[in-house]
């Protein structure tokens, strides 16, 4: 069954599956501008969490409500857009709900998708990233924010620009099935939260890992943590970039924000 078109006299979309699916079809759910309503059935439902929704009962009675009240609440939406030179022909951008990242963050989610669908629902993203830490090399990652304002220091500004084990830039505060990489992001405030963890010595990362779940990897020399409305990330060679746990498209890339891009349905 296809998606509906914006002349249907549709009062809501359900989507039925994890942070992939929703991934693939915001374009569309984007334009069309009709309330949304997440069933968390996918293998990381981390967009649906972030909306209150952790289990399916709790879309069902959300729907219940929904269905008498039509109200639905707009959050943003992140959106990457590939950067190339005059005569390059680059990517359309892209859309993402929750998390866009680089480097270790890229390698995790490549390798999470080669699993099985039901391994990669139980814990995938963790299993992939022990082996990952340390067989993964920091690079040079640049990260600069734009200024619009009219004033002399308009343009991009670095902001980091050192060896990086990972640069995630966040819409949602958790991604990786319940890692709280950005722990002060909020969906409705038109900005990305940038964390930026240094090159740090493998075993020292291990033992850093748990500290995500609860957002105390902050506190965490090595971590940088920002936010901006727009950046451009560029790195000496092409570098995967993830979002939502799905290959987007190499660097160099900028990242923004789209306002309201998308109408939920929340609790």
């Amino acid at each position: 069954m296809g998606m509906p078109t914006a002349n249907d006299a549709v009062d809501a979309i359900l989507i039925f599956g994890g942070d992939g699916t929703i991934h693939r079809h915001l374009g569309q759910l984007s334009r069309l501008e009709i309330p949304v309503l997440v069933v968390p059935a996918g293998s990381g439902n981390d967009f649906a969490r972030s909306l209150g929704l952790k289990r399916i009962s709790d879309s069902l009675t959300v729907w219940k409500k929904f269905y008498g009240r039509r109200d639905a609440r707009p959050v943003d939406l992140g959106i990457i857009n590939p950067v190339g030179n005059a005569d390059d022909r680059v990517s359309p951008s892209r859309l993402f709900c929750c998390v866009a990242g680089v480097g270790l963050d890229g390698e995790v989610a490549r390798r999470a998708n080669a699993l099985p669908r039901w391994l990669r629902g139980h814990g995938g993203y963790v299993l992939s990233l022990a082996p990952t830490i340390f067989t993964f090399a920091p690079l040079p990652i640049k990260i600069s924010v734009e200024h619009n304002g009219a004033d002399q220091n308009e343009g991009w500004e670095v902001r980091s620009q050192k060896p990086t084990m990972l640069a995630a830039f966040a819409n949602t505060s958790v991604y990786g099935d319940g890692m709280k990489i950005a722990p002060r992001a909020k969906m409705d405030d038109g900005l990305l939260d940038i964390c930026v963890v240094a090159g740090v010595d493998p075993f020292k990362l291990f033992w850093m890992f748990p500290s995500v779940y609860s957002g105390r990897h902050l506190k965490i020399r090595e971590v940088e943590y920002f936010t901006a409305a727009k950046v451009r990330v560029e790195t000496e060679r092409p570098m995967d970039i993830y979002a939502d746990g799905e290959f987007v498209c190499q660097t160099p890339v900028e990242i923004g924000i789209k306002p309201g891009g998308l109408k939920v349905i929340t609790p």
